[in-house]
Parts: C-alpha cells; structure tokens; sequence
C-alpha cells in the first residue's frame, strides 16, 4: 500500500492471538549456523547421557549378579567385576546358531591357566541361567580342545603359550577375553584394562566380526573399540 515501509526481511511477524508483534532475527545465513551449532550440542548432550545411563545400567547388571556371590559390608574386588563383566558379555554378544549342537546346549565360559577370575566365575555362575540356557565354567588346559566355549579366558600365566593357544581357535566362533597387556595387538578380541581403580574393556570388533560374532551396541558404547588393525579409539 501506498506509504507502507517495506518490511525488513530479516523480521518476522508472529500472531500470538493480540494483535500481531514483530520479532527481529539475525540474518538467515547466521541463524541457521546458530541452529546448527544448537543441534551439534544437543545432540551431543544426548549421546552423553545415554553413555552415562548404559553405564549405569551395566553396572547395576552387574552389581545385581555380584551380590550374590559377596558377603555383606564387602566391595567386589577387581578379580570380581571380571568375572561379571565375563558374565554379562553373553547377555550383549549374539553368537551364530550352529555355535551350540542342539537347544539345551549349556553355555561354556573356559578358563585357561591359573587365575583368581576362574573361582570367582564359579561361584558367580553357580546355579545361574542365561537367556534361557544353563552356564558352566569348564578348566582347559593349553592342549585340550578350546573351541567347546563360548568364551575363554586366557590368563596372564598362558602368555607364552597364547600364539598357540590362538592359532587354535583360528576360524572358531570363541570369544578370546585376557586381562595380559597387549592382548589385543596380540591377535586377542576382548582384554580388560585397569584405568584409575577401574575395570574396562577393550574390543576388537574386526576379530569378532571375522569370528561371525555380533557385539551389542550398547556394551560398545561403554568399551573402548578397537580398530582391526590393534590400534585403539576411546
């Protein structure tokens, strides 16, 4: 209309029921770097937050099965929370079918070598039913046949012996799982590190994968994943 000034493109008219009001905004360029920068933090707020509550729901898996197996006024010890931690990867690693001869197939977690771990995982699995099958924690020696687990712990008195033990299980669909330092740059998959007071695990999802194992996302979110080529991502 004649004598109307020409509205600013940058001002937008927003009808809130009384009348209309006119709110000014930086230029569309600028603001969609804002939104974008907004989204990035968000965004990235979330992911945080659903690391701290997968963290915290492992951790209370965990708890919940070591409370049985720990007398009361007692913490678990690291020996412990290895052995929940070797409990609980059944529960977030999907193994192929033909990995079990029939239905009532136990679940098998080996222990090789000597270890505080393997009698704190038979006190922990004693009785214990996972996803619908019976777990039983089997000593091996370095010579048996290794590929009758599901996982195998090797320990840390194997360490001369773990190319062996390794090229044993190659092809196999076993999950390797030490506490020994460079057991993944080793040819390993899973290896448990001790960082300020803290159990966590490193994975080395190209090793499952060859192994035809599928880890779930969540337990990846909490390790530290492990490129195929040994070297890590925090």
């Amino acid at each position: 209309m004649p004598g109307e000034k020409k509205r600013d493109e940058n001002v937008r008219v927003v009808n809130i029921g009384i009348g209309d009001m006119n709110y000014s905004f930086q230029p569309k360029r600028r603001a969609n770097r804002q939104v974008s920068a907004l989204s990035l933090s968000f965004h990235e707020a979330a992911r945080r937050w659903r690391l701290r509550c997968l963290s915290v729901l492992f951790m209370v898996i965990s708890i919940s099965v070591l409370n049985n197996s720990i007398c009361p006024g007692q913490s678990a010890t690291e020996y412990q929370v290895k052995a929940g931690y070797l409990f609980n990867f059944l529960k977030f690693v999907e193994w192929p079918d033909d990995s079990f001869t029939h239905t009532q197939s136990k679940w098998v977690i080996g222990i090789v070598g000597d270890s505080p771990v393997g009698n704190q995982l038979s006190k922990l699995a004693e009785g214990k039913n996972i996803l619908g099958r019976e777990l039983l924690v089997k000593k091996f020696q370095s010579a048996d046949n290794l590929r009758d687990c599901n996982i195998l712990f090797i320990s840390d008195s194997e360490k001369k012996r773990l190319p062996s033990i390794l090229a044993s299980l190659r092809g196999s669909s076993v999950m390797t799982v030490a506490d020994m330092d460079h057991f993944i740059e080793s040819g390993g998959m899973v290896q448990f590190v001790v960082e300020n007071a803290r159990v966590r695990v490193s994975i080395d999802v190209g090793g499952t994968e060859r192994s035809g194992l599928k880890v779930s996302s969540k337990l990846l979110a909490l390790a530290r994943a492990v490129t195929a080529d040994g070297s890590s991502k925090n």
